[in-house]
């Protein structure tokens, strides 16, 4: 399933219009962030536009407070929106681990939380960036470490940021293929262009081998392929252009 990160669009309101234009596009399905929820009365709205428009909401983002002190909101919002996968995405900082054992309790911390989310029937997992596959003091890799502390955890795979992180994303989908569920689809502008949309680029107009990693993703069984530009200048432009390349591999 091709999808688009409504957080791409963040910049671009209001949501009606962004849901207006991905139906236009040719998109069948979206993914939610942290944002769009804070306001539980505006939920119905959110699906009513979402079913007006022909979309669906198939995966959506959480912060890990959301997931550890409101399970049941969390459940509330992804029946609501319609969901089948939840993914926490990101820890801040200062509230990262400093060695290999503290990412695997990390890990296992993951799996405790996303429990009550399982249980009600919901795929559940880790959403990465880049500091994942950068080693600590101990050499040991934070994103090995997390899936290992928390075996039943899936993975959304952030492509551009493994890339960014210094990794090998064909390595990784080899050795982790089983745990990929959905995976972020964003390029990376060569070096030195693109700098006011941060060195991103539109899929299949910047460096990362596409068409090699769809094949690769979908070879182990990936769900969801979202397309996800963190500071588009155009996010039509980004939308339609990103979808036209992803579907033609």
């Amino acid at each position: 399933m091709y999808s688009y990160q409504l957080y791409s669009s963040r910049n671009f309101p209001p949501l009606a219009a962004t849901l207006k234009m991905l139906a236009e596009t040719g998109y069948k399905d979206t993914e939610g962030f942290g944002g769009l929820y804070a306001d539980a009365a505006k939920l119905a709205e959110m699906a009513a536009g979402l079913k007006a428009n022909g979309l669906a909401m198939s995966t959506g983002h959480f912060s890990l407070d959301q997931i550890e002190k409101t399970p049941d909101f969390v459940i509330e919002i992804a029946r609501t929106l319609g969901m089948k996968k939840v993914y926490c995405p990101y820890v801040m900082p200062a509230d990262r681990p400093t060695d290999g054992a503290g990412w695997r309790a990390f890990g296992a911390r993951l799996e405790q939380a996303g429990k009550p989310i399982v249980a009600a029937g919901y795929g559940f997992g880790w959403h990465n960036h880049d500091f994942e596959f950068v080693g600590g003091p101990d050499g040991r890799v934070p994103m090995f470490e997390i899936l290992a502390g928390g075996p039943s955890l899936e993975w959304e795979m952030d492509v551009a940021w493994v890339v960014r992180g210094g990794a090998d994303p064909f390595a990784w989908i080899k050795a982790y293929g089983s745990r990929i569920s959905s995976a972020h689809v964003k390029d990376i502008a060569p070096r030195g262009e693109n700098l006011a949309e941060d060195g991103w680029a539109d899929v299949g107009h910047g460096t990362v081998d596409w068409k090699g990693l769809i094949a690769a993703l979908k070879g182990v069984g990936c769900d969801y392929f979202v397309m996800e530009h963190d500071n588009p200048a155009d996010d039509r432009r980004f939308a339609s252009r990103s979808l036209a390349s992803t579907t033609s591999y």
